[in-house]
C-alpha cells in the first residue's frame, strides 16, 4: 500500500469532541505534528472528517 503523510496544521481548540477523538486516533497530538500512515479507505475516511485541520501529502 502507498504511504501518506498527515500533518496537523490547525488547532483542535473549539472543535467537536468527535473530531478531537479522530485526531487522537490518527496519532496527531499537537500542531505541526506529522504521522505516516497507509493509504487505506479507513484512514482516508478519518482524514476526510478532519480535512479542515490537516494537510495530506504522499510519502
Amino acid at each position: 500500500m502507498a504511504k501518506i503523510l498527515i500533518k496537523q496544521v490547525k488547532s483542535r481548540i473549539n472543535c467537536p469532541a468527535y473530531q478531537k477523538r479522530t485526531l487522537d486516533s490518527l496519532g496527531l497530538r499537537k500542531m505541526n505534528h506529522v504521522v505516516e500512515k497507509e493509504n487505506t479507505p479507513q484512514i482516508m475516511g478519518m482524514v476526510n472528517t478532519v480535512r479542515h485541520l490537516v494537510e495530506v501529502t504522499n510519502a
